[in-house]
């Protein structure tokens, strides 16, 4: 299995975004100035790469090796794009299940939910570049490998693929307790794709606001919220149940 790759200096990883290695976040010293450091904050912009400004310590934690101010870190698995992948799977399949998660955090919730979404038939897992979890060595520990085998996309915003989804004939599912309507009450039949929130704040409003319906699951004891990795595979499973049945 490869591990994620952590690779260091400017030049370095101005080298590793030129060859279109999948990178998945950049930490850049504050402050950092010179010819190169423009080049690499161009570069940075125009791919949309996840990047942190941080102090100097932050970047003598990440690594003991002369930094340069620059440290970045790449993913052990390719990301797929969103046009290709979503126009692709409606061509050959009648009824696609597609996951979004706007802005998991937790590397171990993700790569639980890609083991679940793996075994469930997801047909591709969509994630936003800034704020998600990244794909790490403990992801696809956690993953059990599956994060080898279902498709993930990372996009600039989830707002952005929910429209796309909706425009390519696919039905948008957000799970949230800000609804009266159980997941039991819910289609999840036919071409659909369902949207998991952060561990801490949910569904982001306006994505919440564009998504074709709302669903929760019935919470019966004092605890008023599940693990989203527990609640996930819920509504996965569900949906295998609908499709089934």
């Amino acid at each position: 299995m490869k591990e994620t790759t952590q690779i260091y200096g400017i030049r370095a990883v101005i080298e590793a975004i030129t060859a279109n290695e999948p990178i998945d976040k950049v930490f850049v010293q504050r402050g950092l100035q010179g010819t190169l450091s423009k080049e690499l904050e161009r570069l940075v912009r125009a791919k949309g790469l996840n990047t942190s400004y941080v102090p100097i310590e932050k970047l003598n934690r990440l690594t003991n090796n002369n930094h340069q101010g620059v440290v970045a870190n790449i993913s052990p698995i390719r990301f797929h794009d969103l046009s290709v992948l979503v126009d692709t799977v409606m061509e050959q399949k009648k009824d696609p299940l597609f996951l979004l998660l706007d802005q998991l955090s937790d590397v171990r919730n993700f790569g639980a939910i890609i083991r679940t979404a793996e075994c469930t038939g997801v047909d591709g897992i969509i994630i936003q570049k800034k704020g998600a979890a990244p794909v790490t060595s403990d992801t696809i520990k956690t993953s059990a490998g599956a994060a080898f085998l279902v498709p993930i996309v990372k996009v600039d915003h989830i707002k952005d693929a929910v429209f796309y989804l909706q425009a390519s004939g696919v039905s948008v599912i957000a799970a949230t307790e800000k609804t009266d309507t159980s997941v039991y009450e819910t289609s999840l039949k036919g071409a659909c794709a369902i949207i998991m929130g952060s561990e801490d704040r949910g569904i982001a409003p306006s994505t919440l606001k564009a998504a074709d319906h709302s669903a929760k699951l019935p919470l019966l004891g004092e605890i008023k919220s599940l693990n989203v990795a527990v609640a996930c595979s819920v509504f996965l499973y569900e949906a295998v149940r609908q499709r089934n049945a």
